[in-house]
């Protein structure tokens, strides 16, 4: 435990000397949100996947691993061609196109792309923006106090508490540049510390050899790539669940605000093959660790949430246990700590740009100076992050049963399908125009509770969509209400004229 504590010391430490280092930078709102556009791709590339990641990477993903199986490789699948497709095809015209219209936020994007009469797109998109960038902060906010409970024999609550103020504290000094330079630091964390893990674990095994058939004796199942069940409809559900996770990065604010901050394209083409590493690795890495848990800790016809905890979400630290010494494992709680907080960093800042930058200077105050607005954000920030913390505990108290896995994906899955369309079209359709946008933000910000609560509960074929989860089919409600309100609305002008 002092090991522990000593470790988790410095790890402190150094975010907090991060936030007082980055708040002499500030200088402006520009250096709050978005770092004054002068960042390097390194610094770009860990940010962006460190954010994209969170806590579920570490917890919710290796133990999906163990449940699953290998057809939890999907998720890898999808997330490598989500990150590619982004940074390979979206990243530089997006940048372009916010350095020419001097954009800060995503809904400042959206405003002057459509060249905008008065400010309902903005309104919509910071409020569709902060709602579920808020269902997400708590989600990481419950993810840290599972972790604390966990790792440390911490109260949950109590957890939750220190992890909010630590985040709270240097992102409140630093800002954007405070969270990036963070991301960075833990980013490298994550990496090496996932990808240690599985190696050391299998060749420290005598029998690692036997991975596979050991697999097979506990559960035929965990080596099917198609998941365990043999209805084909089922097993497609399931693959597509995993993989659409990985749609979330086709334009979703807290990445692409990444690309904003960028200091030019040439910076996201050499960028572009560090986040494509990083994710393949850490997430291969993540359900590797999840089988390799399975192999070595349960045995056939076993619960495996016995060895495993609830939903396997003690994966993580059953494996470290028994492969490292103490001081080893004090470092991973420390990695574990810096995907959790290096997602509710980044969320806190978007979610403050889109009240302060999006309606506070945008809509009612113009004439408002930047210093001001600077002191207004930090604050705004901390309201935010309290906020997500009443939720985290209003959920912990209220659904005691609930999984790393569901919470996160349901905020993740809230803020693509809202937005994620939206940016597809705004860049590569010519015909995509405002009333186009506005349907797919609302449209896709309704389609999420709709199939969760709803079309999952339902009879027949409620089991179908709860394995293909909210991401996809909400995905698919955006799109094509935002393309059908395009055409009809361009149609309508044609027949005006």
């Amino acid at each position: 435990m002092i090991t522990n504590l000593i470790v988790l010391g410095i790890y402190f430490a150094i975010l907090f000397g991060i936030g007082i280092v980055a708040s002499r930078r500030i200088k402006s709102m520009d250096d709050y949100y978005v770092g004054g556009k002068k960042l390097g791709y390194w610094l770009v590339a860990f940010s962006a996947r460190a954010t994209g990641e969170s806590g579920w990477l570490l917890i919710g993903l290796t133990a999906m691993g163990a449940l699953a199986g290998v057809s939890a490789y999907w998720v890898v699948i999808g997330e490598v061609l989500g990150v590619a497709v982004s940074w390979f095809f979206m990243a530089k015209p997006f940048k372009r196109l916010t350095d020419k219209y001097d954009s800060l936020t995503v809904p400042d994007f959206l405003e002057s792309h459509f060249k905008a009469k008065g400010h309902t797109l903005r309104w919509v998109a910071a409020l569709c923006l902060a709602t579920f960038v808020m269902i997400y902060v708590s989600a990481q906010i419950d993810i840290t106090g599972k972790a604390f409970e966990t790792f440390l024999n911490l109260d949950y609550f109590l957890g939750a508490i220190l992890g909010f103020m630590i985040v709270v504290a240097y992102i409140f000094v630093g800002g954007f540049l405070a969270v990036v330079w963070s991301d960075f630091f833990q980013g490298m964390l994550m990496f090496f510390g996932l990808l240690a893990l599985p190696v050391v674990a299998y060749f420290g095994w005598e029998h690692h050899d036997e991975l596979f058939s050991r697999l097979g004796a506990i559960d035929p199942a965990l080596l099917n790539i198609w998941g365990a069940t043999e209805d084909p409809w089922m097993q497609t559900a399931t693959m597509m669940g995993f993989a659409f996770i990985g749609l979330g990065f086709l334009g979703s604010p807290q990445v692409y605000s990444r690309f904003i901050s960028v200091s030019n394209t040439k910076e996201i083409d050499k960028g572009k093959w560090v986040a494509i590493v990083f994710t393949l690795v850490s997430d291969a890495a993540a359900v590797s660790i999840g089988l390799l848990a399975r192999a070595l800790f349960t045995s056939p016809g076993s619960d495996p949430e016995a060895a495993l905890g609830m939903a396997g979400e003690d994966t993580l630290m059953v494996l470290l246990q028994n492969t490292f010494p103490a001081f080893i494992i004090a470092i991973y709680i420390a990695i574990i700590l810096s995907a959790i907080m290096s997602t509710i960093d980044s969320l806190l800042v978007v979610a403050s740009s889109a009240i302060v930058r999006d309606l506070y200077q945008k809509v009612f105050h113009p004439e408002a100076k930047s210093e001001q607005l600077t002191k207004i954000s930090a604050y705004v920030t901390l309201g935010m992050a309290l906020i997500a913390l009443a939720l985290a505990m209003t959920v912990a108290i209220m659904v005691p049963g609930r999984t790393v896995f569901w919470f996160s994906i349901f905020g993740w899955s809230g803020i693509a399908a809202t937005f994620c369309p939206m940016i597809i079209f705004s860049l590569f359709w010519k015909k995509f125009n405002q009333q186009g946008a506005l349907a797919c933000m609302i449209s896709g910000f309704l389609a999420v509770p709709f199939f969760k609560f709803y079309v999952q509960e339902l009879p027949d074929i409620g089991p179908y969509f709860e394995k293909l989860d909210v991401m996809g089919p909400a995905f698919l409600v955006s799109f094509l209400v935002g393309a059908a309100v395009s055409l009809l609305y361009t149609k309508k002008q044609s027949q005006a004229a």
